[in-house]
């Protein structure tokens, strides 16, 4: 792919797009014509998320106003409590949570959000950031419905270096006031279809939104380029299979994108042969990965093909968390190829994933392994991967998508 596309598709791209905002269509609509001008038809998939408009959120502790972001689509109200600082999750620690605001470490999933509601609490605070950078950036997170199955308490999110004031200061009552519109509206998948001579296809997806502090160039306008240049790649390549070029939107709030073209194409998935995912490439550092959630053949295959192109890939099978999922969940084997450097050297959903943590050279060679890798695949006389999920990744599946509680 031309070096020159790619650093334009980053600098047009370059601001925030979150699932279901006008900027996110923005991009879609951008994507959609880019794809228009290289000769590939493309359309948008317009499908419903949750949405929400915060007016007002505000947070204090024993009198002290903190900066703060109200979680979306976590309800409006105001609720004063005792504050409780939650560091472990055994049945006594849980016990104390009844009655009062909680601040949780880490991600509130939903089994740690089942889990403070069922032992009482009445709001939350979560956080993010680093107490070492100089930024006080704040994520502003959602209550997702697949989380709250419709029991919602007041959350809001801070920055670290608050957090940690708030502890050391030995915090004792919190207030939390909210006050949002909770809608519904709209997102969009991208799609572009380049039929083949038989009816079998091979999908290939990428996710184009970002998180609300993210101009997303490393998590995922990287991953778009390079379906971009896949596709124009086999625009002009014969390939025995169909494609579809799928560019998801709102993947960062749940991977809803995927899941609204597995649910809107439910007859077509018996036709997929392989899902091809592309999240996180040719950045600056980092080690090449293939995620593999379908049979332990193809781990064996990626890295052997890797060994015969003298290309560096590490592969293995799992979950991975991305596009891919879905189709996995429905039957249809699936790889997730990504260049992973670590928060430290290209951090994401924050306000340092931007262009200058990408190299285009690394574009170039991380696109042309994926290119040369599917072309094997969509020229085969049968796709050599098996269509089954193993029983071992069903039951990470199960975990991933929340409806199994991971064993400790």
């Amino acid at each position: 792919m031309r070096a020159k596309l790619i650093k334009k598709i980053f600098a047009d791209t370059a601001f925030v797009h979150t699932g279901g905002s006008e900027a996110e269509l923005r991009v879609a609509e951008y994507l959609k014509n880019t794809c228009r001008e290289l000769g590939l038809e493309a359309h948008l998939e317009e499908f419903e998320v949750d949405m929400a408009t915060v007016h007002e959120a505000t947070l204090t502790v024993d009198g002290k106003s903190i900066n703060c972001k109200g979680y979306l689509c976590a309800g409006s109200g105001e609720i004063e409590a005792p504050l409780y600082y939650l560091t472990e999750t055994d049945r006594y620690s849980l016990s104390l949570c009844r009655g009062k605001i909680v601040l949780i470490d880490g991600y509130l999933g939903r089994w740690r959000y089942k889990d403070i509601l069922d032992n009482g609490a009445v709001g939350f605070i979560t956080y993010d950031g680093n107490v070492n950078f100089a930024d006080r950036d704040i994520d502003h997170r959602e209550l997702r419905a697949v989380v709250s199955e419709g029991q919602k308490i007041l959350g809001v999110n801070i920055n670290a270096k608050d957090a940690v004031a708030i502890v050391n200061g030995n915090g004792k009552c919190a207030k939390i006031t909210i006050k949002q519109d909770e809608y519904k509206g709209k997102s969009h998948n991208v799609v572009v279809d380049l039929p083949g001579e038989i009816d079998e296809q091979i999908v290939f997806t990428a996710h184009y939104d970002t998180t609300s502090l993210s101009q997303g160039a490393y998590d995922n306008m990287s991953g778009c380029i390079g379906l971009i240049g896949m596709a124009e790649y086999f625009k002009k390549n014969p390939h025995r299979y169909g494609m579809k070029f799928v560019f998801c939107g709102s993947e960062e709030r749940g991977l809803l994108g995927s899941k609204a073209y597995c649910a809107a194409h439910e007859e077509e998935l018996k036709n997929i042969a392989l899902n091809i995912n592309l999240d996180m490439i040719g950045c600056i550092m980092g080690k090449f990965i293939a995620c593999a959630t379908a049979e332990m053949a193809l781990v064996n295959y990626i890295t052997y093909f890797g060994n015969e192109l003298g290309f560096q890939v590490k592969a293995y099978q799992d979950v991975y968390s991305s596009d891919s999922t879905p189709f996995a969940d429905r039957g249809v084997p699936a790889v997730s190829f990504a260049r992973l450097a670590g928060g430290n050297l290209a951090p994401i959903h924050n306000s340092y994933d931007t262009k200058a943590v990408m190299k285009v050279e690394h574009m170039q060679k991380d696109i042309d392994f994926i290119t040369a890798f599917a072309s094997r695949m969509a020229n085969a006389a049968i796709c050599p991967v098996a269509r089954e999920i193993p029983d071992n990744i069903k039951e990470k599946l199960d975990e991933y998508l929340l409806r199994k509680r991971k064993k400790m």
